[in-house]
């Protein structure tokens, strides 16, 4: 076990309230938001083609999606209950010997705020969230107009004569989290591996009607909330910045396998 996760357990055993992996700081920034320039696969509800402005404060970010095992020690310490398990379903990474690295997934909406204010922090906004995905780009992706497995992890387009599964690159899984480059600020897996829950309700028309005129907690209240940054097993539009996925906050019947989450922080909290 590395120091990292064994200090995570100690301190969330003694009750600590500030636990939380390694953060980056994200600078405030004017930033366009939704629709990229020269965007075919650009829908309705992502605004106007080169998006709109949006101003966002500065914060802190995780630099990876949270972990198996740093989330099952949140659960060990009380703080969080379990998720779906891989026992329950193939693609769920908890319970499974050898994915401790890899994003935690199968888990509702609530378990990820549960995580996050026991690490001392909070799920990012939408606005949060595609401010620090894009990292000052004005592209599709951070890195330009195009993506692949050398990027990210996604629904790879299999060569048909191989026969392979195109998904987690073909491993049919998520991979270990920053097993690709990270961004311009330091950020790995924005685009892929796992989407991740933002703290915000779905609104169609919230890009431009709410974040560009400077309400950026979006909706109060809602049926599903906003997924961002695409999974292992989605294809290449859903991994853009401004795509928007939406999901009801509780599983139910479904087993959200393509879905984990970070947390941010104000700027005033400590690191450990």
């Amino acid at each position: 076990m590395c120091n990292r996760n064994l200090t995570l357990i100690v301190l969330m055993l003694l009750g600590a309230q500030t636990v939380h992996a390694d953060r980056i700081k994200v600078p405030a920034d004017s930033f366009r938001m939704g629709c990229s320039a020269a965007d075919p696969a650009c829908e309705a509800d992502e605004g106007p083609a080169g998006g709109v402005p949006v101003s966002v404060s500065t914060f802190l970010m995780d630099t990876h999606e949270i972990t198996v095992a740093e989330y099952r020690a949140c659960v060990s310490a009380g703080n969080c209950t379990e998720p779906l398990t891989n026992k329950r379903n193939q693609y769920c990474n908890y319970g499974h010997p050898e994915r401790d690295r890899h994003p935690v997934n199968c888990l509702d909406w609530d378990q990820a705020v549960a995580y996050c204010t026991a690490a001392g922090g909070r799920l990012p906004t939408e606005p949060e969230w595609e401010r620090a995905a894009r990292a000052g780009s004005l592209s599709r992706y951070p890195w330009g107009q195009e993506i692949s497995c050398a990027e990210a992890i996604l629904d790879e387009v299999s060569p048909a004569q191989a026969r392979q599964e195109p998904d987690g690159c073909y491993t049919d899984a998520t991979w270990p989290v920053g097993s690709r480059p990270a961004n311009a600020l330091g950020l790995y897996d924005m685009h892929g591996n796992v989407g991740e829950w933002t703290a915000s309700w779905y609104a169609p028309d919230a890009i431009g009607s709410m974040y560009a005129k400077g309400n950026l907690q979006g909706p109060a209240e809602g049926r599903q909330r906003v997924v961002r940054g695409g999974s292992w097993d989605e294809n290449r539009p859903n991994l853009r910045s401004s795509f928007r996925n939406v999901k009801p906050p509780q599983q139910g019947d479904s087993i959200y396998g393509s879905i984990g989450f970070r947390c941010i922080a104000d700027p005033s909290q400590a690191y450990l």
